[in-house]
């Protein structure tokens, strides 16, 4: 049930809000849990219907929010109009100009729903999960994140999922939840391809199939997902479930290493020791080792191959590793 485990980690808090807590790395091992918070989505719709929506959702994207209320405002009142509503609840969720007002934004929010607007039904549902504006109702939560999910909207039908993973407010149903992930995979939201590779992985939900959960790792990585373009990576490597290509896993190893991953950094400067994928070069590998090791990741084949470089290697690859990270090499853990 790890493929299940690593998806419930990531429960979607408030879309327009840093997103809170993350799941901890392991080692480089089968499986990869999750680091990425869970996914950055705007409730906004991309392309308002109406010309008077276009001169409302104009003036927000340019950060003319007083405009953007006055025109909503109006719509709203004269039309009723829910994306209209929508963006109004937004502006007060955020305080976008005004005074910051959570209870204001549910009940724009509320009014939005209640005709059928997805984008307002998933803000709602996010406000009864974190209890922001509204009590905190996690069933609540899941009746707004249905009715978004059913209107096409891929991370209400990711929360969803997540949901029937869970077993809490509603019965636990792996087939439900393989549903929704689907739904959102499908639609390119990273995380759920990512969690639906791991249901192929494991034979959770669905019929086992390496080359099925490979598929979606990559659809997952090419969007940017680490922890997926980790996975991928290492089946590239090892030519499990793909075509076995060990230069392109290190091209993926070291996007991921980039961005802080540590499995990725530990993968990179095994290939940079051994040049499997990559010329030899152990400064670079030692670098990659150190800033891993710093997050917890061991690894005595590499501190064996480090301990064997000369004084001005090891200084060298200190200085590097400490570059990467604002200057100063994080402590080893």
């Amino acid at each position: 049930m790890k493929a299940l485990m690593r998806a419930g980690a990531i429960l979607i808090s408030v879309a327009w809000v840093a997103a809170s807590g993350v799941a901890q790395e392991q080692p480089a091992t089968k499986r990869v849990k999750s680091t990425k918070p869970a996914p950055q989505t705007p409730l906004l719709p991309a392309a308002p219907s109406s010309s008077t929506g276009d001169i409302a959702y104009g003036a927000y994207q340019r950060g003319l929010y007083l405009t953007a209320l006055a025109e909503a405002t109006k719509r709203a009142e004269a039309t009723q109009d829910p994306k209209s509503m929508t963006l109004i609840a937004e502006i007060y969720l955020n305080g976008n100009g005004v005074k910051q007002d959570e209870k204001k934004a549910a009940e724009w929010y509320r009014l939005a729903a209640d005709r059928g607007d997805r984008e307002a039904q998933f803000g709602l549902g996010l406000l009864y999960l974190t209890g922001r504006g509204v009590a905190r109702d996690r069933a609540e939560a899941a009746r707004h994140f249905q009715a978004a999910a059913e209107g096409g909207y891929a991370p209400a039908a990711y929360n969803l999922a997540l949901f029937y993973v869970e077993g809490q407010v509603v019965p636990k149903d792996i087939a439900a939840a393989v549903k929704w992930f689907r739904a959102a995979a499908d639609q390119d939201l990273a995380d759920a391809q990512y969690a639906l590779a791991g249901l192929y992985q494991e034979g959770t939900g669905v019929a086992k199939s390496q080359e099925e959960a490979v598929r979606w790792l990559g659809r997952a990585a090419a969007l940017g997902q680490i922890p997926a373009m980790v996975e991928y990576a290492i089946a590239l490597f090892n030519g499990n479930g793909v075509a076995k290509d060990e230069a392109g896993a290190a091209r993926l190893f070291r996007r991921a290493a980039l961005a802080g991953n540590a499995v990725a950094q530990n993968r990179l400067a095994r290939i940079l020791f051994t040049g499997r994928g990559l010329p030899v070069d152990p400064v670079e590998g030692a670098a990659w080792h150190l800033l891993a090791r710093a997050q917890g990741v061991a690894d005595p084949l590499l501190d064996e191959f480090l301990a064997k470089l000369s004084k001005d290697d090891q200084a060298a690859a200190e200085k590097r590793a400490a570059a990467r990270v604002g200057g100063k090499l994080p402590p080893h853990t």
